[in-house]
């Protein structure tokens, strides 16, 4: 057991003492690996989005299983929790008039368990409520969000209030981890489930870009003049890359930490 974690600490000092714009190429390089690995894996790329859906549907319950389990909620960010309810609740009411599918009966499902996971938040385990480090103030968040989804957001002929909402959602599924993300950041120690949660993320995220990436690909760019002219086309795929790189460095401790056999993780300053 030893002799495997030796080149394994090896690698992790050597990537530890890197610039960080040698850090910046080798993710990048990674991720493109990833992407290649994926394309020829996975055939139907439409499965991606909705393995995407299902990984974020099982970090949910990995709450769930912390919140009656263990009785408390500490290291959970309940804005965080908030605004992914709020994107979904988006989301469902446009799946509803615009497009109803597989992906809206997996939204409800997320909706439902994150309205529980709230609940229990807010009422039953409230003393254990880290208010004091869940300090991100959701105007913070959601006004940008509001504003960008007014300036940029699809051409199709649906109406306007419905392509702004559109776009609402998707911005604000984008960055609605943040709060978590300082919640973990200000106390610098992360519990097993809040991280096996936040990868879970992570790696919901990564799927869901990888999606779009590779739909760009197969289709040659038509994918992008598919959902309209403008700027709306690349925002969708830059909201997609803004929310793998949101949480790509806490993955990086994520599975630095794992594979050092610690059951709790504890972030560097700077982190996230």
């Amino acid at each position: 057991m030893k002799g495997t974690k030796r080149p394994i600490y090896a690698v992790t000092t050597w990537l530890r003492r890197q610039p960080p714009k040698m850090k910046a190429f080798l993710a990048l390089l990674s991720g493109i690996t990833a992407l290649l690995f994926i394309r020829m894996v996975v055939h139907d790329h439409d499965n991606l989005f909705v393995a995407a859906e299902a990984v974020h549907a099982l970090g949910i319950s990995v709450l769930i299983f912390k919140l009656s389990k263990d009785k408390t909620c500490s290291g959970l960010s309940l804005k965080s929790q908030e605004l992914t309810a709020l994107f979904l609740a988006v989301r469902l009411y446009c799946s509803f008039v615009m497009e109803y599918d597989i992906h809206t009966i997996l939204d409800l499902a997320t909706l439902a368990t994150t309205l529980w996971v709230i609940y229990m938040i807010r009422f039953k385990l409230k003393a254990s409520y880290m208010v004091a480090k869940d300090n991100l103030p959701i105007y913070y968040v959601v006004v940008p969000c509001a504003v960008l989804s007014l300036l940029i957001h699809p051409t199709t002929r649906h109406q306007i209030v419905n392509r702004v909402l559109w776009a609402f959602c998707v911005y604000l599924e984008a960055v609605s981890v943040l709060p978590q993300l300082r919640v973990m950041q200000n106390a610098k120690i992360v519990e097993p489930f809040t991280a096996h949660y936040v990868f879970a993320l992570g790696v919901a995220r990564f799927l869901s870009c990888a999606h779009w990436v590779l739909q760009v690909i197969d289709t040659r760019g038509r994918l992008l003049t598919a959902l309209g002219y403008g700027l709306w086309p690349s925002m969708v795929l830059l909201s997609e890359i803004v929310q793998t790189f949101i949480l790509a460095d806490f993955c990086y401790y994520y599975v630095k930490s794992i594979v050092g056999g610690q059951l709790v993780l504890r972030l560097p300053s700077g982190v996230v």
